[in-house]
């Protein structure tokens, strides 16, 4: 059922809308100017206590993309072992993978 006044639109992350002329010329805009000039005083200070609970990309889900990848049979059967009944070892190799890249990438600068 449709609500009066809704509009609703599938965007797929993998093929972003393109921005028109009228809002890249705005981001152009935001982005050239001085910090000092925003205006913040209607943002209240948030206390320290606020931060200690805070998880840096909780609700970041990049796009995946599906592979053939030979591994060696002896990590794979690692993976699986750590993994629940044999569950979600393809999502513990692929942090891995990424802590390894993050790792990689703040030693490189």
């Amino acid at each position: 059922m449709r609500k009066k006044g809704l509009v609703t639109r599938d965007v797929d992350a993998a093929k972003p809308v393109a921005l028109t002329r009228k809002q890249k010329a705005e981001l152009k805009a935001l982005a050239a100017r001085p910090e000092e000039t925003i205006d913040t005083s209607d943002i209240p200070p948030l206390p320290e206590e606020f931060w200690t609970m805070a998880q840096t990309g909780r609700f970041y889900r990049p796009v995946k993309q599906q592979l053939t990848l030979r591994l060696d049979a002896d990590l794979v059967s690692w993976f699986k072992r750590q993994a629940k009944d044999g569950r979600g070892y393809q999502t513990n190799i692929n942090r891995a993978l990424r802590d390894y890249v993050l790792r990689q990438t703040r030693k490189a600068g």
